[in-house]
């Protein structure tokens, strides 16, 4: 079986224009997929597990950075969605009673 390529600016370099959450996640499902099939030579397996971990990190710093911002605009009032109050308030400016 051929090895599917992963080419890869050196993992050294992270500082480099990061992919997008979506593409790091597809390239990393695309390198388990790889080395589940346990046809790669071991230096590419390596190589791979190398950039498997640059982008699961990656991944996690996104997601944790996009959790902090739902909990900052969660903190600034964002409050659930009540139809029932959100039509009486829409009204005349009266509440109901």
């Amino acid at each position: 079986m051929a090895t599917t390529p992963i080419t890869s600016p050196d993992t050294d370099s992270a500082t480099a224009t990061a992919p997008s959450f979506e593409s790091a996640l597809s390239e990393l499902e695309s390198i388990v997929a790889a080395m589940e099939a346990g046809q790669m030579p071991l230096q590419d397996a390596l190589d791979a597990y190398k950039r498997g971990t640059a982008l699961l990190r990656q991944c996690q710093e996104t997601l944790t950075a996009a959790e902090q911002q739902i909990r900052i605009l969660d903190a600034n009032g964002l409050r659930d969605f009540d139809a029932r109050t959100e039509a009486g308030d829409a009204g005349s400016g009266e509440q109901e009673g």
